[in-house]
């Protein structure tokens, strides 16, 4: 076996797609829990567009809900540190009191935003693009003027949550140990993030509020004849998505890391609406599109922590990281080429709804 891939790998040029083959299942588990880690931000944005969508209204807003929450959670738990000191936190996941206090800020905030973008959307009846351009816009400007005028203060310092640590026996299980160490070996954002996935896709389908909600997203009309409240489960619905960008906003800037940067979401709002729509408007299959626009600065990470041998290792070496980096777009654009016209959105998606007068 070893003489025969000895044999593969010596081909010219063919033989480094074999070296590049056989490397990325030697790091499989490394990478995969790395992309995971890497695709909760955009599996988030990704839930929270589907959602919305579902229900027809459109948010583009997300890269502004998800840089607003990830400023109020990092802010709001650097104030109650200093108020009420760090706590002590729980051997599972690092819990706190400051902690738990700012990821409840951060939800808020994403939701009231969200409340912003329904008002808008569904009560004024404004363009809900520009709705949602306006919100990120606002976002940019807003956390980056504070992050500065913050930058002068002294603030407490405080902790993130901690992952989950899969005990070696069930890692090294044959087949799957790698996988549940991928998916459970994170903090409690990431680990929602999984669960959120699978409840959304089975509430979505397999319930009376997942058919409501698709119904006014397809046919609102229709739907106020049999007595649904389009107007209402759309500013639930709107309203309850903007807790999803909160979690993705969160997890950047509380277990990813414990700081906050001007524009560290980097694009992760856009790159989720892609998700979305590479996921054809479903929980899972947005969970797989984020997973898919993760896994190239997962490779990255793997080749920069334990670099191939031989001659790949040598060619990888020469590419700069910013390549890798910049990966995650460039797939986004063209899966999305290659996508135009076989993804449909729901019918009246971004549609304003008006009741029809009583007379």
């Amino acid at each position: 076996m070893d003489a025969l891939l000895h044999a593969l790998n010596g081909i010219p040029v063919l033989g480094l797609v074999f070296q590049f083959v056989e490397y990325f299942i030697t790091s499989l588990p490394f990478t995969a829990h790395v992309a995971v880690q890497l695709a909760v931000p955009i599996c988030l944005a990704a839930l929270c567009g589907v959602m919305c969508e579902r229900s027809g209204v459109v948010n583009i807003g997300l890269e502004g809900i998800m840089l607003t929450c990830a400023f109020t959670g990092w802010f709001a738990g650097a104030v109650v540190t200093g108020v009420l000191g760090p706590g002590t936190p729980t051997p599972i996941f690092g819990f706190t009191v400051p902690l738990l206090l700012a990821l409840v800020a951060a939800i808020l905030a994403g939701m009231l935003l969200s409340l912003l973008h329904a008002w808008l959307s569904i009560s004024v009846r404004a363009d809900q693009i520009i709705s949602g351009a306006i919100i990120n816009i606002a976002a940019i400007g807003l956390t980056g003027y504070m992050n500065t005028l913050l930058s002068t203060q002294t603030l407490a310092a405080t902790s993130n949550f901690s992952a989950l640590r899969i005990p070696a026996a069930v890692a090294g299980f044959p087949v799957v140990g790698w996988l549940i160490n991928a998916l459970f070996g994170q903090g409690p954002i990431g680990i929602a993030t999984v669960l959120i996935v699978i409840i959304f896709q089975i509430l979505l389908f397999r319930s009376r509020w997942g058919l409501r909600t698709r119904s006014v997203g397809e046919h609102p009309r229709a739907a106020e004849t049999v007595g649904i409240d389009v107007i209402r489960l759309r500013y639930r619905n709107v309203v309850m998505s903007g807790a999803l960008a909160a979690l993705g906003g969160a997890y950047l800037s509380m277990e990813a890391t414990n700081a906050f940067q001007a524009g560290m979401t980097q694009g992760r709002g856009f790159i989720g609406l892609a998700a979305m729509i590479v996921g054809r408007w479903t929980p899972v299959g947005a969970f797989g599109a984020a997973l898919l626009f993760a896994s190239s600065q997962a490779i990255s990470q793997s080749i920069s922590v334990s670099p191939p041998p031989g001659d790949l290792g040598t060619l990888l070496s020469h590419v700069p990281t910013q390549f890798f980096d910049a990966l995650p777009y460039l797939i986004t654009i063209v899966v999305l080429a290659g996508l135009i016209g076989r993804s449909i959105a729901p019918a009246a998606d971004g549609r304003p709804y008006q009741r029809e007068s009583a007379s």
